[in-house]
């Protein structure tokens, strides 16, 4: 959803119901005077997509910090309540993800149960537009809300709230073939694209797209792959050629995305200064507290195409030299310029150049000057440049481009066996791009299903680390329960490592970690050795949390809502 929202009264738009008295003032509008021309279905629907009910499933409470939830991610020896296996039905966004995404239905089902008051004023093309935009944000947020919760209350008429505090849990499987329903209106009545430049909704290709990612994670994966394929036979959609750029604030509306919500500096809708704080190194006045794990790291694949435990061109003390390029677009390189100064965690390197000045300056990113720097030496770079700085940016919110139906539709045929000469196309597709500045890059070439469904779910991990996605995947392919009951490890303290690592020509690591079949880094030879400190231990409670639990406010005032098994 290609688009430039105007952003302003709508976003203060309600849907409420009417005062006791029944009087509707003239001043507000009201679902019961609202809906009778065009301008007020179309901010009912634009309101639909704003940023608030677009949130990743990663996001903590209304903080857009993305992956803290899995293993891509450290906080110094912080943890999540999805990490500790400490979440429950009153955790805030347990409640907050609830919470929006019914406002979400509740606001389109309004749409879709009055836009017939404009018949006549409207052509039967525009009512269906309109219509199936409608369905295809309800199809979305009822597609987020059975992957993590499982059955849910499933309406789609305008009810009032003692109606909907007494509906009980609709399956889940019965609730998916409505959203597939809703997706197909959708996909018939929706525009490739559209011809205003002031706005636009949803389009055909951002219907396709979502349509193979619900059906994707639920495992349907004929339905995913017929979808996928659909949007890519649209024609409309291709790879931007430069990754790292590809995220920066600057970057607006790119040919990669099919579907985004905008932010607005001007509109004080912008990325949050949180999240930018936590990427910007400490010498220029961000914190560093949270970012790549180790995990993340190890998995970017060396030049040959090979983990670094098999690649002989993986070197532990230059680990960015050989890697994947994504590696360098999402973390910064030890001694290279980031946002402006050298970036080096090394604990005796107590200065760096500012390059801008050519001065040399206290180096808070180094844990020999700073005790609360980086406790892995690792930093999140992606979607930053020196914009960045002002703290007021507004890049694109991404939530489908087409790197993600490339691979989805991948995905989707290797899980079915059908590996065929397309399967290799579009993985070597995305992988090509990472390389666009290289002579040549690992071509993708074995058809053996084991190997290419590794090779996938390595391929997403570095395509889309920092975007959200890894927590889906990691609960959809059964691996949370392994992956996040592992440790989380870090450089020992500045003494510590000088003595047993960096004096003895280790650093950074001072061997190289094996990595099983499904990703899994193992550091505990290197611990045992005293080489690398223990930050914290993650826990991952299976087969409960692989669901959310219904929000505990839920059940308390509806006697027809069950909780989930184990909460």
């Amino acid at each position: 959803m290609k688009q430039v929202i105007l952003y302003s009264a709508l976003i203060a738009l309600s849907f409420s119901s009417c005062n006791t008295l029944d009087l509707n003032p003239l001043s507000e509008g009201s679902s019961e005077t609202w809906y009778t021309n065009e301008d007020e279905i179309q901010m009912s629907v634009i309101r639909l997509f704003h940023q608030d009910f677009w949130k990743d499933v990663q996001f903590v409470g209304d903080q857009d910090l993305k992956d803290e939830y899995t293993d891509n991610f450290t906080r110094r020896t912080s943890l999540t309540a999805i990490t500790n296996a400490t979440i429950n039905g009153q955790s805030s966004f347990v409640t907050s993800l609830w919470k929006r995404a019914y406002k979400n239905i509740a606001a389109a089902n309004l749409i879709i149960s009055n836009i017939q008051r404009t018949e006549g004023i409207m052509s039967e093309e525009k009512i269906a537009m309109y219509r199936a935009n409608a369905r295809f944000s309800r199809a979305c947020m009822y597609g987020k809300l059975i992957f993590l919760y499982g059955d849910v209350p499933y309406y789609t008429e305008n009810i009032d709230i003692d109606d909907f505090y007494s509906l009980g849990r609709t399956p889940k499987l019965q609730i998916l073939e409505e959203i597939y329903k809703d997706f197909d209106y959708a996909i018939e009545n929706l525009p490739v694209s559209y011809n205003s430049n002031s706005y636009q909704f949803a389009t055909k290709g951002a219907a396709y797209a979502m349509k193979a990612r619900v059906a994707l994670y639920m495992g349907n994966y004929a339905i995913a792959r017929d979808a996928a394929n659909s949007c890519i036979n649209l024609g409309k959609y291709e790879l931007y050629p430069d990754y790292e750029k590809l995220f920066y604030p600057e970057t607006k509306n790119s040919v990669e995305t099919i579907f985004c919500t905008p932010r607005a500096v001007e509109q004080k809708i912008i990325f949050p200064d949180y999240v930018l704080r936590c990427q910007i190194s400490r010498i220029i006045g961000g914190w560093n507290n949270g970012g790549p794990s180790w995990d993340l790291f190890c998995s970017y694949l060396c030049t040959d195409g090979l983990p670094i435990d098999e690649s002989p061109l993986f070197d532990p003390h230059n680990p960015f030299r050989n890697r994947d390029p994504r590696l360098k677009a999402t973390m910064a390189e030890f001694g290279s310029e980031y946002l402006g100064l050298i970036y080096q965690p090394h604990p005796d390197s107590l200065q760096v150049l500012n390059v801008k000045t050519g001065e040399f300056v206290e180096n808070k990113d180094s844990r020999g000057v700073d005790q609360y720097a980086s406790y892995n030496g690792l930093i999140a770079k992606k979607g930053m440049n020196e914009s960045c700085l002002s703290y007021q940016v507004d890049p694109d919110n991404i939530v489908m481009r087409y790197a993600d139906v490339l691979l989805m539709y991948a995905e989707s045929k290797i899980e079915l066996n059908e590996i065929d000469q397309s399967v290799l196309n579009v993985m070597n597709q995305v992988r090509a791009r990472a390389y666009a500045n290289e002579s040549s890059y690992p071509v993708i070439s074995t058809t053996d299903q084991n190997e290419l469904r590794k090779i996938l779910r390595i391929e997403r991990r570095m395509e889309f680390a920092w975007e959200g996605t890894r927590y889906e995947d990691i609960i959809r392919w059964r691996l949370a329960e392994k992956v996040l009951n592992t440790p989380m490890y870090g450089m020992l303290d500045p003494e510590s490592l000088r003595e047993n690592v960096v004096n003895k020509g280790g650093w950074f690591f001072p061997e190289i970690p094996p990595i099983d079949e499904d990703g899994t880094v193992d550091f505990s030879g290197m611990y045992n050795k005293g080489l690398v400190k223990l930050l914290t231990n993650r826990k991952f409670d299976a087969p409960k949390q692989y669901l959310w639990p219904i929000p505990t406010t839920e059940i308390l005032i509806n006697s027809n809502m069950t909780q989930n098994d184990g909460y």
